[in-house]
C-alpha cells in the first residue's frame, strides 16, 4: 500500500536518519518509481529545507521538482515539457496546500523549542501528492505495485 509505505519511510528517514524534507521527498519518490539516484543528487538537497531554514521555498516542493526533472528526463521529455510540468506541479501544490513557502506551511519556523520533525504529516501528504501528480503526467498506472 503506497500510503503506508510513505508514512513508514518518512518516519524512518526523519527519526532514524534525521534527513530533511527535501532529501526525504526525493528519496521516497526515487524508491516509489524505482529510480536510483547518485549520492551527489542527495547531497545537493542537504540545504533545501526551506532554503537552509530560512523558510523560503518548501523543501517538499524542491525535492519533488528535483525528482520530476530527473524522472521526466529519463522518460525522454524535452526541457520545455519538463519546465511546464514543474510549473504545473508548483501551481497544483500551491492550490492544494495553500502555499509553496516554508514560512507559511511551517508557521512556527525553526527553533530549539519545536518538537522534532513537526512537518512529518505534511511531508507524507506532500510526497503522496507528488507521487500521484507524476503518475498522472506520465500516464502510468501501478508503477511499483505500491499504488492503492
Amino acid at each position: 500500500m503506497m500510503k503506508e509505505y510513505i508514512i513508514n519511510r518518512v518516519h524512518e528517514l526523519y527519526w532514524d536518519e534525521d534527513i530533511n524534507c527535501a532529501r526525504t521527498t526525493i528519496i521516497c519518490l526515487s524508491e516509489l518509481f524505482e529510480i536510483s539516484l547518485e549520492p551527489q543528487t542527495i547531497w545537493s538537497a542537504v540545504g533545501l529545507h526551506g532554503a537552509g531554514g530560512y523558510r523560503a521555498q518548501c523543501g517538499l516542493v524542491e525535492g519533488a521538482l528535483m525528482f520530476i526533472g530527473i524522472y521526466l528526463h529519463m522518460l525522454g521529455k524535452t526541457e520545455d515539457e519538463i519546465v511546464s510540468d514543474c510549473y504545473n506541479f508548483a501551481s497544483s501544490f500551491d492550490k492544494t496546500f495553500g502555499s509553496l513557502r516554508c514560512f507559511e506551511l511551517r508557521p512556527t519556523g525553526f527553533s530549539e523549542s519545536d518538537s522534532p520533525h513537526m512537518c512529518e504529516k505534511l511531508t507524507c501528504n506532500g510526497i503522496e501528492f507528488a507521487y500521484q501528480y507524476i503518475l498522472e503526467i506520465t500516464e502510468q498506472k501501478n508503477v511499483t505495485g505500491l499504488q492503492e
